[in-house]
């Protein structure tokens, strides 16, 4: 054959295009393929080896298109072009996408694997002609080594080409289900390990199961689960032949995420006394480890770790560690692990912090959700995120008007305490503490809430649903026990060696730290000291303590005293001996008041059996109790006048008198309105018993006398206003003791004493109605002057400075009148803090003496 005869070279290409359809449209006949390679080499001769590898290329493209690519989308018509409704329906099918999508990749395979026969029909020819051109010393283009990647190419390409938008979320829906029954079957199982024990290898073709159990229904299972990862590495399979490798390892990817985080869902829950992250992890070994280890297997993926073949190794671990029934993972299986670990880490991270508040409300029975989360955070590092969020819940949840002071302050202590077990540095208590602290600061209540929550632990919730961890008294006993061993963990008096030891295991703070705050100063979180800084001085909690302390000593009627001196000596560890003196001599008063009633009673009682023939007094010394207090370190006692029954006040007189003798040269001033009385009431028909103030028992007993009086009268007799009287006979009314009726005069109503229940009966609606008012009324009475009256009181001698500063100057900012006052009030010296000065501020533009403009002070006009 000649090179430059064109009608052999014509007559050779006809040949070739007409073997090509043959071959191509052949429909599974390869029997053209051996008079393939004499047309070939003919044409590689005349230097057309390129055109003949691109025509052949085209006609198979040509081909795979109109038919195969073709029938392949047409089996997803119904899906693409249906509306969203209908495509949930399709989704809710038991048999859908799975049915259309492994017949659809059947066929389409059946058609490239006969092309890629085709495609090797043409290699061989090619590889004939290029070897014996090697032979002859010929030159010749090398073809046959690009045409099975160009195929492999094309085939990609017309099916990217073409792909519908809905394709992806086909296989998102196929490997969600697939996944998801997995789940089920190896949930349902009790062995997780069953995949773990079953390898398959080589291509497309699945080992026999290896089962070592003797359980049918657990190799039922396990059988179940080897199908079931089967096929769907069948499916993967395919997909990645066609060109779809990154397409479905997306999708599947998403899948395993999907249930990943419906698994870390569903164990989590609202239930806080579990821990979670445990479970999650084996779960993570037991079923998508698992998963994917088959799958890589079956695809011929899972080189072994320390092989050259499996790639650059992670920089996150060195050799990893044998995972239960798969031993030492490969690369890629380690890879999916800690890609899963960290999901897992940060959807567990993200339900909590979104749960935060109600966590902390339930602490420390939640723990166990704080150490999750806590673990969560040191994993994934997003500390910011729970600062931000936990901030918004406070600020919408808890700092608002309709939350009371005493359920910001539990609150508050518990975040303490379970941020404290998050973060022990403090740095992201300072973030989220602030806006808690600021908002408490503008509450009056805050200080008595305060002290009350370090006094009986309750912080005055009455319903006593509260948590064993928001006991601020439990927080001194703890502080009293380490006390003794504080000076131990100072880092001045370790010795070098271990200052070494700690000093490597040094690191910095988070990036979120505040840097005006030495590192130091965040080592211990010290709650008693934070809450002293939302009031921002100890002297003021401990005026507040003494106002409380004084009020619930005076109502004491037993001198029983062992709990409060027990607060004291705990307070005194804390904040000093010095702030607490006045605190413990009110003590000691009750102490010696014990002691001296004893001393007293016992004096009384001999006089009285040594004098002969002297009468019995009408009431006996034995049932009076004295509370003798030391005026100047008590805080102000409110006086009311008050007369007393001739009966009551010789006693009183006696008890005096006797006190005189012992305690020359001291002597009794008796508080008549304050203290309790106990009192047995006897009628007609029936005996009552009641506990009141003196004030209640002065009243009633002005009935033994006359069994009904005028208000004015009574009021008379008792030394109180009319008005005072009118309110607090109201006790006796609401009880049933006395009745009200309307005299000659409008204003001066008559009380009398009610004999027999049937009158009772008659007014017990209205009796039940006054009872809860005036019940109210009583305990808003006080007889200890408050903390804010004792400053107002102080701060009056200061209102003339204020005022005649406004004058000179017009109009001053807080600061600048508080640094005013120190610099030229010395005589009363100014020592009070900005806070107080700006509530006493406060109280002049409420009484309209002052007006505040942006922020300045200036005189009323």
């Amino acid at each position: 054959m000649q090179l430059d005869d064109s009608d052999g070279a014509l007559d050779s290409w006809a040949g070739f295009c007409a073997l090509t359809g043959e071959l191509v449209g052949g429909a599974g006949d390869l029997s053209v393929g051996p008079r393939v390679a004499p047309v070939v080499a003919d044409l590689c001769a005349r230097g057309l080896a390129t055109l003949v590898r691109d025509y052949f290329l085209h006609n198979l493209e040509e081909t795979f298109k109109n038919n195969a690519v073709k029938k392949f989308w047409q089996k997803f018509h119904p899906y693409n072009n249906s509306s969203a409704v209908e495509r949930i329906k399709f989704c809710v099918q038991e048999s859908w996408p799975e049915d259309v999508l492994s017949t659809a990749l059947e066929d389409i395979c059946l058609e490239k694997t006969y092309q890629e026969k085709c495609v090797l029909v043409l290699v061989h020819a090619l590889q004939s002609y290029e070897e014996k051109a090697r032979n002859r010393k010929l030159q010749a283009a090398e073809c046959s080594s690009s045409l099975m990647p160009r195929y492999q190419l094309m085939v990609s390409s017309v099916l990217l080409t073409t792909l519908p938008l809905s394709f992806p979320e086909i296989l998102n829906v196929y490997f969600k289900k697939k996944l998801e029954e997995l789940n089920t079957l190896m949930d349902g199982s009790g062995d997780n390990d069953q995949l773990a024990s079953h390898e398959f290898s080589g291509g497309s073709n699945v080992s026999a199961w290896e089962s070592k159990m003797d359980i049918d229904s657990q190799e039922t299972v396990i059988s179940e689960s080897g199908n079931l990862v089967k096929s769907i590495g069948k499916v993967v399979h395919d997909l990645r032949c066609l060109g779809f490798t990154a397409m479905t390892e997306d999708s599947y990817s998403s899948a395993i995420i999907w249930l990943l985080k419906s698994k870390v869902h569903e164990l989590a829950g609202d239930d806080y006394r579990i821990p979670v992250l445990g479970c999650v992890k084996k779960w993570i070994q037991a079923v998508p480890l698992q998963f994917l280890h088959a799958l890589l297997t079956y695809l011929g993926d899972s080189a072994d770790y320390e092989s050259e073949s499996s790639g650059l190794k992670s920089p996150l671990a060195s050799r990893p560690s044998s995972f239960p029934g798969i031993g030492v993972p490969s690369e890629a299986l380690l890879r999916w692990h800690m890609r899963l670990e960290y999901f897992a880490y940060e959807t567990l991270q993200d339900l909590r912090i979104g749960k935060l508040f109600e966590i902390i409300v339930d602490y420390p029975e939640s723990s166990p959700a704080i150490e999750d989360l806590k673990q969560c955070l040191e994993y994934t590092g997003q500390h910011s995120k729970l600062v931000d969020s936990f901030i918004s819940s406070l600020r919408y949840r808890l700092l608002t008007a309709g939350a009371s002071t005493n359920d910001i302050l539990h609150q508050y202590v518990s975040t303490i305490k379970a941020l404290r077990s998050i973060d022990p540095t403090g740095v992201f208590l300072e973030a989220v503490g602030e806006p808690i602290r600021d908002y408490l600061r503008g509450r009056k209540d805050t200080i008595k809430c305060i002290v009350t929550m370090l006094t009986d632990g309750s912080g005055g919730n009455t319903s006593g649903a509260m948590n064993a961890g928001d006991n601020l008294l439990e927080e001194l006993n703890r502080d009293a026990e380490n006390q003794e061993n504080a000076d131990y963990d100072d880092h001045t008096n370790m010795d070098e060696k271990q200052a070494w030891l700690n000093s490597k295991s040094w690191e910095p703070d988070p990036v979120e730290a505040d840097p005006l705050k030495g590192s130091r100063n965040r080592r211990k979180i010290d709650i008693l000291g934070l809450m002293v800084s939302i009031i921002g001085s100890t002297d003021q909690l401990v005026n507040e303590y003494r106002v409380m302390l004084a009020e619930k000593l005076l109502s004491k009627s037993d001198f029983d005293i062992d709990s409060d001196i027990r607060t004291l000596e705990l307070l005194k560890i804390h904040f000093g001996e010095s702030s607490m003196q006045k605190c413990e001599i009110m003590l000691n008063d009750l102490i010696d008041s014990k002691r001296t009633n004893s001393n007293i009673k016992t004096s009384l009682l001999r006089t009285i059996e040594t004098v002969a023939g002297q009468e019995e007094t009408e009431m006996s010394h034995d049932a009076l109790d004295a509370t003798i207090i030391s005026s100047n370190f008590w805080p102000p006692i409110q006086t009311e006048d008050l007369t007393v029954p001739a009966s009551v006040d010789q006693m009183l007189s006696d008890f005096a008198k006797r006190f005189h003798q012992i305690k020359t040269p001291r002597k009794l001033l008796w508080k008549k309105n304050l203290g309790t009385v106990k009192l047995e009431l006897q009628f007609e028909d029936r005996s009552m018993q009641f506990t009141v103030v003196p004030v209640h028992a002065a009243i009633i007993m002005r009935f033994q006398e006359n069994p009904s009086w005028t208000s004015k009268t009574l009021a008379t007799e008792i030394g109180i206003p009319v008005d005072s009287l009118n309110r607090r006979i109201g006790f006796w009314t609401s009880k049933g003791v006395l009745t009200e009726s309307v005299g000659a005069d409008v204003d001066d109503h008559i009380f009398t004493v009610v004999d027999s229940m049937s009158d009772v009966n008659k007014n017990s609606i209205v009796n039940e109605s006054s009872e809860a008012f005036q019940m109210n009324e009583d305990e808003g009475e006080s007889s200890i002057a408050s903390v804010e009256e004792q400053l107002k009181k102080e701060m009056t001698v200061y209102e003339k400075f204020i005022i005649g500063m406004l004058t000179n100057f017009g109009n001053m900012t807080l600061d600048k009148i508080h640094n005013t006052l120190k610099m030229f009030c010395a005589e009363p010296s100014y020592d009070k803090s900005l806070q107080q000065l700006q509530g006493f501020l406060s109280g002049l533009v409420s009484d309209e003496k002052l007006e505040m403009r942006d922020g300045l002070y200036l005189l009323k006009k």
